[in-house]
């Protein structure tokens, strides 16, 4: 019984996806300068910096930066942007 258990358990596990990376720290500092840099507002930048790593994972915080610079996130990343932009306002700009 238990070897057929931890049989279903390692089966389970090997046919999870992968885990999504996190954000890295220098993505971390970047979005943080980035946006100090267009709102001037540290706090802010500071929440939403935060609130990132917690949000969104390493390719995408790439497709977050990027659009703060000026660039369009793909078509694919359209839903996925606006919710991840609606999110971290409701956590940094709750009064928005």
């Amino acid at each position: 019984m238990i070897r057929g258990l931890a049989a279903l358990v390692l089966a389970a596990v090997a046919l999870a996806p992968p885990a999504l990376a996190a954000p890295t720290a220098a993505q971390k500092a970047e979005f943080h300068a980035v946006c100090v840099g267009i709102s001037g507002n540290d706090a802010l930048c500071t929440c939403k910096a935060d609130a990132a790593m917690d949000l969104i994972d390493e390719r995408f915080m790439g497709v977050v930066i990027s659009s703060m610079k000026g660039g369009a996130p793909a078509a694919s990343d359209y839903e996925a942007y606006n919710t991840y932009v609606a999110r971290s306002n409701q956590i940094c700009k709750p009064d928005y």
